[in-house]
């Protein structure tokens, strides 16, 4: 398989439950790599889809011999192969699978636990102390089996051994598990931008279809880097999940500080991120082209690159290099999600050879609702709905911008013992996202913001920040930055300010508040900025590295 079969009409393999697609994928790829990952002393460990269906069945087995086999199973860490092992574990039980985001301060944690009803989990070194500290307030739970344990104690269970245990078990109670497809399967908190966590009700027909329908849409390739946390639906269904149907080699990115370090070492053909990763990526390009001079020179380049590719000759991989070569020398596509991205940061990577494709999803949604297709790629736009989906645009100002609405076989069952939350975003069959955008004439999705984050002015003029942040984060040494309304002692927002953690701590404001003004002089005046804030240290983030905003 690769990206070129799109061309030639590439179809996923219909499949209905997660047990027949990792059976499928024993059959069809037993011998080949599923995962990679750094074990001792740094060397690469390599794992078969063989080998990996093994794990399951033995873990399955051992958690049927404890009586768990159709429980709440948790699981919190840092992105592993064992944490990959629990999941597809709990997915092909006859139980729920609530993977917990492991930055979640004592209190969140609490709550995902015990509203999740845990009744056994697993988790990594680090979680450890918190665990025995915390172990009285979770009387649910009645197995702790950690990743990194080497001994059995009480109810902490080393994860090794217990696996090795399972080896010597008939795997045919576990093997007969079924949980009809519209039941729960997955339970997922939301760690938002906003608000307290819902547990998200994902069943397995949701989880199917997203994969199914996704790769109708858009294809991956023979290897890629996983890099974001798995608690996260984006890199657990698109990542992992799809993966193992287009029966991928995904490499297990060890640590955030080790990205590139980690690309150059597996040298993966493509990457799921979110903006704030591609932007870093950009940055650190840019800053290193004007540190050695060469900006005349990479503009010539992609100058000649851009004519010789309308005559049918692309030398992007020859003429850029020195820039693929901090990819690894293979990546050819970068997926992102999460937020919109700009599109000259968009239109610079493809101008390199490496396709920057944007999609949008939510976690309501198993996450996925749409993505650009390979063939047709607009970074303007979020791309292609999935088959399975039909949506609208609730309310449509003048300019056709609303709330996007969607329905469809991966929208989510519901918010987990929250029937009144779920009543407020499901309405007759269709999911009222929270999220705002237009519809193109060739049905695709363009966002403009979050519901919550609209800024409505004195003079009636609805502003989507996410659409002026865009634009100020052109600006070079800009960081980050938030944009807010002014409000005057009524508390009326009167005006637009746009708070700013600048790459470089000495900025002056006065500096600052112009080049705002000047990257923004195309827009509007009522989108204008007219005072600015300098941060001395970065936003606080959630743990899929959105900033975290406030509201009174």
């Amino acid at each position: 398989m690769g990206t070129k079969n799109i061309e030639k009409g590439y179809m996923p393999k219909k499949f209905s439950s997660i047990r027949e697609m990792m059976e499928l994928a024993r059959a069809e790829a037993g011998d080949k790599i599923a995962y990679k990952y750094k074990g001792k002393d740094d060397e690469i460990v390599s794992v078969t889809y063989d080998a990996f269906y093994n794990k399951t069945q033995a873990l399955g087995a051992a958690i049927c011999e404890l009586g768990f086999g159709t429980s709440h199973i948790a699981c919190v860490g840092e992105n592993s192969y064992n944490w990959i092992v629990t999941y597809l574990t709990a997915l092909q039980s006859g139980g729920v699978f609530l993977p917990v985001d492991k930055e979640l301060p004592t209190a969140e944690m609490m709550h995902v636990l015990t509203a999740g009803e845990a009744d056994i989990i697993f988790y990594d070194a680090k979680r450890e102390p918190w665990l025995m500290e915390h172990r009285a307030e979770l009387p649910r739970i009645k197995y702790f089996i950690g990743f990194d344990r080497t001994v059995d104690e009480g109810e902490f269970l080393s994860f090794n051994k217990f696996v090795e245990h399972g080896k010597t078990l008939d795997t045919a109670e576990f093997k007969a598990m079924t949980r009809d497809e519209h039941d729960l399967k997955m339970l997922v908190y939301t760690s938002g931008t906003t608000g307290v966590a819902k547990g998200v009700m994902l069943t397995e027909h949701n989880l199917v279809s997203c994969i199914y329908y996704g790769l109708q849409v858009s294809v991956i390739d023979e290897v890629g880097l996983s890099v974001l946390p798995y608690h996260h639906t984006y890199e657990a269904v698109c990542g992992i999940l799809v993966g193992i149907h287009y029966h991928a080699t995904v490499c297990i990115n060890d640590s955030i500080k080790n990205v590139r370090k980690n690309l150059e070492l597996f040298k993966p053909q493509y990457v799921f991120l979110v903006p704030a990763f591609v932007e870093a990526f950009y940055n650190n390009i840019m800053k290193n082209i004007k540190k050695s001079g060469k900006e005349k020179t990479l503009a010539r380049g992609i100058k000649i690159s851009n004519a010789l590719r309308k005559i049918g000759i692309d030398r992007r991989r020859e003429l850029f290099k020195d820039i693929h070569s901090a990819f690894g020398g293979e990546l050819k596509r970068i997926i992102c999600g999460g937020a919109p991205i700009r599109p000259e940061m968009a239109d610079f990577f493809t101008d390199i050879g490496i396709l920057l494709s944007n999609g949008y999803g939510i976690t309501e949604c198993s996450p996925l609702v749409c993505v650009n297709k390979i063939s047709k790629n607009d970074s303007r736009t979020v791309g292609n709905r999935l088959p399975c989906l039909e949506w609208r645009i609730d309310n449509p100002t003048e300019e056709g911008i609303g709330e996007i609405c969607v329905k469809g076989d991966n929208v989510m069952k519901g918010y987990y013992n929250a029937p009144e939350k779920t009543a407020e975003v499901m309405k007759d069959g269709w999911f009222y996202t929270g999220d705002y955008g237009m519809l193109t004439p060739d049905d695709r999705l363009m966002i403009t913001g979050r519901k919550k984050n609209i800024i409505i002015l004195a003079n009636g003029k609805n502003i989507y920040p996410e659409e002026l942040e865009e634009y100020i984060q052109g600006i070079d040494y800009v960081s980050e930055v938030i944009v807010k309304a002014i409000k005057n002692e009524n508390g009326t927002e009167i005006g637009l300010m746009a708070e700013i953690y600048p790459v470089e701590p000495q900025a002056d404001v006065a500096k600052v508040l112009a080049d705002v003004k000047e990257a923004l002089k195309e827009l509007p005046t009522y989108k204008h900025i007219s005072k600015v804030v300098l941060r001395d240290e970065p936003f606080v983030k959630n743990s899929s590295n959105k900033i975290k905003r406030q509201y009174d």
